[in-house]
């Protein structure tokens, strides 16, 4: 399966996520991407860092983040995952060990249902290898 393949199937595909792109792990690269979900050098950069900030907490969790020009109140950062939330909408985005999966959901899906679409794809991921 193709990486756009994953995006518009696996993960938009689902109903419970509405735009999403994949990265690869040092976020400097851009493997698929839904239409119009620009995610900025900078903003990919620092989901890069807080994967690899050793703090307690970590920076990312009281400062938030950013995805598509869209500032994101952080509600967990671990080695693996980073969900943030605006309002009812709010992003999750897993890291794998090649790869960055990074999503949105809108007002209408429940957080829970986007983060196990999502932690799912991730998995699979891991498990073959990326």
């Amino acid at each position: 399966m193709s990486w756009k393949a994953y995006v518009d199937t696996s993960l938009v595909g689902s109903g419970n996520v509405d735009k999403a792109a994949i990265f690869n792990s040092e976020g400097n690269s851009v493997w698929a991407t839904s239409t119009g979900f620009n995610v900025a050098p900078a903003e990919i950069k620092d989901v890069v860092n807080s994967y690899t900030d050793k703090g307690d907490p970590k920076k990312v969790q009281s400062s938030g983040f950013h995805i598509a020009g869209e500032r994101y109140v952080t509600i967990k950062a671990d080695d693996r995952s980073l969900y943030g939330k605006k309002g009812k909408e709010g992003v999750v985005i897993v890291k794998t060990q090649q790869a960055i999966l990074v999503t949105h959901y809108p007002e209408s899906v429940q957080p829970g249902a986007a983060a196990n679409i999502v932690e799912q794809l991730g998995d699979y991921l891991i498990s073959v290898g990326y």
